[in-house]
């Protein structure tokens, strides 16, 4: 069953987000993740939730989605995005 991990991104050092950015996608290819949403254009259209940038990742399943962040590789970087780019992030199972 599919998971989706959704971020809620406030970019503080877009340089330091920049450098984290190119190095997040082969982290995810290694565990069947792949972007859905990257920081596009969105609307607000129901209640008082404002975020500045979303981003959306597919994985397989729960687990691997979880394997992901814990990884070495992720691990690697993951403190570049909290510094860079403090987020709220969810990771929600999605339905067949």
């Amino acid at each position: 069953m599919p998971a989706y991990l959704i971020l809620d991104i406030h970019v503080v050092d877009p340089e330091e987000y920049a450098a984290y950015r190119e190095r997040a996608p082969a982290t995810l290819e290694a565990y069947g993740g792949r972007y859905l949403v990257r920081g596009g254009d969105h609307e607000v259209v129901e209640g008082d939730w404002d975020p500045e940038r979303v981003v959306v990742v597919e994985f397989p399943s729960v687990e691997r989605a979880r394997e992901w962040y814990r990884s070495p590789e992720y691990q690697e970087i993951v403190e570049m995005r909290k510094h860079a780019a403090p987020s709220q992030v969810v990771l929600v199972q999605g339905v067949e």
